[in-house]
């Protein structure tokens, strides 16, 4: 059934595949697994070509974007792998192809594209990054390939996007990961990823085993695990075949287009997310200077709702943002639900007086009676905001677990 998912979703990102020809890729724990399976293939393939040109292999770097999920940050910590960043800015947060490829050396074993990123649901450019890494390889003959991180995104583009080319139809595509347990519609606990060819997974990283009886290959981080999301995975590809995944991404697209005008009708948000991405909204207050994104947050909580406010990455800390993922089972009539309680919150908030501002407003009075007054930006002040509600909401978190 493993190997029956592998090809099904090899064949919807585009795998060159023959008539007859199994494709390369394995199911893993979440796209944290196969995000380290990719990326262990990737060094070693680096390595041994660095080995064979008689060249050093011991400084080995990934280029991404700010945004990526923490589990690159783990990769390249637990495997000694440089992370090189492209930072983001206010208006575009996601990583730009030409810095990310200006950040390429000798020593990158590959340049990782998001396909819906965490923080507001957006597509990154892997078309255009792979246009420029081709012209940057010809111009130093270097052969830097691209992972794309389609945890998110690889399960909505095939059936929203179809034209949209992000997959292995790019010739430096060499590997996508996904996870079943997003938009794959599987209960947590599953994550696929997939070669390009068997070339781009190096021998030596896989484990041949026939105590089972026959000879099984394997390539994971750990060996005994549950076969139930792998059954789940295959019912609902077959269940539901093409069809089916284009209808509930394409219902999951439209209450996220419900939410989101909902939120513009207020008055009272910028929309941070794109419409085309992950169906999700991520959005910002217009105004924060009596009340900001994690009051919102924490108001919420007493209507139902858990809705993530966060700040986003270097170099656009100042921006905060709340985020709503829109899954299969949340309906147009949660969307307008959820529109009503935001805007009952925000009427409360109003009738409130502003804590924050009223704290800085004290120290800026006391810093005013020593003469010691520095004048802030715009952006130190709502540093300073997202840090108080920072440590606010943490240590209201910890006040909650402690057991009396």
């Amino acid at each position: 059934m493993q190997n029956r998912c592998v090809n099904i979703i090899a064949h919807l990102f585009n795998a060159p595949l023959g008539e007859s020809e199994a494709a390369v890729g394995v199911g893993t724990v979440g796209s944290s697994e196969a995000i380290m399976l990719a990326g262990l293939a990737f060094k070693r393939k680096w390595q041994n070509k660095r080995k064979a040109e008689g060249k050093p292999y011991d400084k080995p770097n990934i280029v991404t974007g700010a945004n990526v999920q923490v589990c690159w940050e783990k990769f390249a910590r637990y495997f000694e792998v440089e992370l090189k960043e492209v930072k983001l800015r206010e208006g575009y947060y996601v990583m730009d192809p030409v810095k990310a490829v200006e950040m390429v050396d000798e020593n990158t074993i590959c340049v990782a594209a998001i396909l819906g990123s965490t923080l507001n649901g957006e597509f990154e450019d892997v078309k255009l990054l792979n246009d420029l890494l081709i012209k940057k390889n010809k111009e130093t003959g270097w052969d830097t390939p691209i992972h794309v991180d389609a945890a998110s995104g690889g399960f909505i583009a095939p059936f929203l996007y179809p034209e949209l080319e992000w997959d292995f139809r790019l010739p430096l595509v060499k590997s996508i990961n996904v996870s079943g347990h997003k938009y794959g519609l599987v209960y947590a606990g599953i994550g696929w990823v997939i070669w390009r060819n068997k070339e781009d997974l190096p021998e030596e990283l896989i484990f041949h085993i026939n105590y089972l009886g026959a000879d099984q290959p394997t390539f994971t981080l750990n060996f005994s695990k549950g076969s139930s999301q792998v059954i789940a995975q295959y019912y609902q590809l077959i269940r539901l075949g093409y069809e089916g995944y284009r209808n509930v991404m394409e219902n999951c697209h439209e209450n996220a287009i419900v939410l989101k005008e909902g939120l513009e009708k207020t008055g009272r948000f910028n929309i941070v997310s794109k419409d085309n991405g992950v169906p999700l909204v991520a959005f910002s207050l217009k105004d924060n200077k009596r009340h900001d994104e994690f009051e919102i947050s924490e108001t919420l909580r007493r209507f139902g709702w858990i809705v993530p406010a966060y700040t986003m990455p270097a170099d656009a800390q100042h921006i905060t943002v709340l985020r709503v993922v829109i899954r299969e089972d949340f309906s147009r009539t949660l969307a307008e639900r959820l529109v009503l309680d935001i805007q009952k919150v925000l009427h409360e908030l109003d009738t409130l007086p502003a804590k924050v501002n009223a704290k800085l407003a004290m120290a800026e009075e006391e810093e005013a009676k020593s003469g010691t007054v520095v004048k802030k930006t715009a952006i130190e002040t709502q540093r300073e905001v997202a840090a108080f509600w920072k440590k606010y909401v943490s240590e209201r978190k910890i006040n909650k677990n402690k057991i009396c």
